[in-house]
């Protein structure tokens, strides 16, 4: 590669690297005069490569935003981590309705990697194992996600069309507070202006993104994220749970995520059977403190819960539904049966 060429190169890669750059501290990095710097970025410029002149005393140059991507310059470590994040995204459902973009995406790296390069990526694939398996997850169009992302930066009012679970489709207005990706899925939560109530969609479900006319603000309160395991946890279902758990807020975290429980206020003393751990005298307040604790669930089945109560090992008061009660004596009942059972 003649050396003007790989200069204007380096001079791309430079400028990409993000900021203003000064005549001098390029000229200085390319090892040229200052009227060769500006001739590089003419040669850049007739490439369609929007590169803009800032004046003043710390003036220089930076890339502009054009109407197309720039080539794109990238050191075999980003290159990796490039790759790297395609695979792990694909793998958790994180992608747009085009699912083809992240393979093409990551064909064209590695088409141009050096070979060296390219082989050990090639052996690190190959030693690479995950835990979990690909799943098939129903994924967003790329303008709705980016058109939703638009509307929460500036807290503009976005008209939505919606599907619901029962196949219905309603047109939403929707101040979003924020987009948040959770077990494979995007979802947006915020306020429905309409219904005046905080609501939360999967993107997916989400036919085609507007943005109004208009700002709001965003209320104090948890963030989006939270706003989302919030609304899984009290979601309508055929069961409402209450069980009492002894224990710290991690101990009961641990089979019972902030996405499927709520976790409420103390309980009351009065309501713990004798012979159950005692009532703390800890602050409430105090997470790593074991204590009563009252959680609260939505479920549309039971069968679950059982195994999930005895893997806490805590004490724990069922208070309702009575089904529930009966399931948990029936699994204790099989695994005393299983204990005194020496038959293979």
């Amino acid at each position: 590669m003649p050396r003007p060429t790989a200069r204007v190169l380096t001079l791309l890669e430079l400028l990409q690297s993000g900021g203003t750059r000064t005549v001098a501290e390029l000229a200085d990095r390319l090892g040229v005069q200052g009227r060769t710097v500006r001739r590089y970025v003419d040669q850049l410029g007739e490439l369609g490569v929007p590169v803009e002149s800032v004046r003043g005393r710390y003036g220089g140059y930076r890339l502009a935003p054009g109407y197309r991507l720039p080539p794109l310059m990238l050191g075999e470590d980003e290159a990796l981590a490039v790759l790297l994040g395609l695979l792990a995204g694909r793998r958790a459902g994180l992608s747009t309705a085009e699912r083809t973009a992240g393979e093409t995406a990551a064909a064209k790296i590695r088409r141009v990697l050096p070979q060296h390069l390219a082989r050990r990526l090639d052996s690190l694939l190959d030693a690479l194992a995950f835990t979990d398996r690909p799943g098939e997850f129903d994924t967003p169009d790329a303008e709705v996600l980016l058109t939703l992302a638009d509307a929460v930066r500036h807290r503009r009012p976005v008209s939505l069309h919606h599907t619901g679970r029962d196949g219905r489709r309603t047109e939403r207005t929707l101040h979003a507070y924020g987009i948040v990706a959770h077990a494979g899925r995007w979802y947006v939560t915020g306020r429905d202006a309409r219904l005046d109530e905080d609501r939360t969609f999967r993107l997916d479900r989400i036919a085609d993104a507007r943005t109004l006319p208009g700002s709001f603000d965003v209320p104090d309160g948890p963030d989006p994220a939270e706003r989302v395991l919030s609304a899984f946890a009290t979601a309508e279902y055929r069961h409402e749970v209450t069980v009492r758990i002894h224990g710290t807020v991690g101990q009961i975290r641990a089979g019972l995520p902030a996405s499927v429980a709520r976790l409420a206020d103390g309980a009351p003393e009065d309501v713990v059977p004798e012979g159950n751990a005692p009532e703390s005298n800890a602050p409430e307040g105090d997470a790593t403190v074991e204590r009563w604790r009252v959680v609260e669930l939505r479920v549309e089945r039971l069968d679950w819960l059982p195994a999930v109560l005895a893997s806490l090992d805590r004490p724990f008061v069922i208070e309702r539904p009575d089904e529930l009660r009966a399931r948990v004596a029936a699994l204790a009942d099989r695994l005393a049966s299983y204990a005194r059972d020496h038959t293979p």
